[in-house]
C-alpha cells in the first residue's frame, strides 16, 4: 500500500525528531552551571608599560600584563572551546566607553586540565590600546578577563570576571 518512498519519508524525519529533542536536551542541561561554576581569576594585572605614543592622529598604549587563571570549571560535557581574552576598557570625553581586545586565546575541550590553566607572566600585548583619536594620556583603564563559551550544541553565550574585581591603572599624562 505505501511505497518505499513513503516509508523512508517517515524513518528520515523520525530520526530528525529525535535528534531536535536530543539538541534541546542537551542545551537545556548547561543552565544554571554558568552561575555556578565560574573560573577562578587569581590575578589581571599591569606588569608593564612599554610605550604611549600619538602616531598618526591617533594614541597607541603598548603594555605587558600579569594573568594567573584557572579556567577547568568553565568546562562541562557541551563546551568544545572557550575563546578567552583581556579586554581594557576606559572612558574618553568623546566615547564614554570604549572597550578593546588587547590579547586572546583559545582553549579546547580536549586539551590537557594544566593547559586551562593561565599563568602567563609578563605578556605583551597582541593588539596595542589604540584610541580613535589623541584622548588616551591620563586615562583610567580597566582591564577584566572575559570568555564565550563555545558548546557543542546550543547556543553560544559569554562570561566575564565578576564585577568590581578587574584591575585598574592610570596611563601616563605625557608621551614615552
Amino acid at each position: 500500500m505505501h511505497t518505499v518512498w513513503v516509508r523512508l519519508n517517515a524513518v528520515v524525519f523520525f530520526g530528525l525528531t529525535v535528534l531536535l529533542c536530543l539538541s534541546i536536551l542537551a542545551a537545556l542541561s548547561k543552565i544554571g552551571h554558568t552561575s555556578r561554576y565560574q573560573p577562578h581569576i587569581h590575578k589581571l594585572a599591569l606588569k608593564n608599560m612599554k610605550s604611549l605614543k600619538n602616531h598618526g592622529g591617533v594614541d597607541r598604549a603598548l603594555l605587558s600584563f600579569d594573568l594567573h587563571a584557572d579556567m577547568n570549571p568553565a568546562f562541562h560535557w557541551n563546551i568544545k572551546q572557550l575563546f578567552v581574552y583581556v579586554v581594557a576598557t576606559y572612558a574618553t570625553p568623546t566615547n564614554p566607553k570604549n572597550q578593546i581586545v588587547l590579547w586572546d586565546r583559545i582553549i579546547e575541550s580536549s586539551d590537557p586540565p594544566k593547559r586551562k590553566i593561565l599563568k602567563e607572566e609578563n605578556v605583551f600585548v597582541k593588539y596595542g590600546l589604540v584610541d580613535q583619536g589623541a584622548e588616551l594620556r591620563g586615562e583610567e583603564v580597566e582591564l577584566s578577563l572575559m570568555w564565550d563559551h563555545m558548546p557543542l550544541t546550543g547556543l553560544l553565550y559569554m562570561g566575564e570576571q565578576k564585577e568590581g574585581t578587574a584591575s585598574k591603572f592610570v596611563l601616563p599624562t605625557e608621551y614615552q
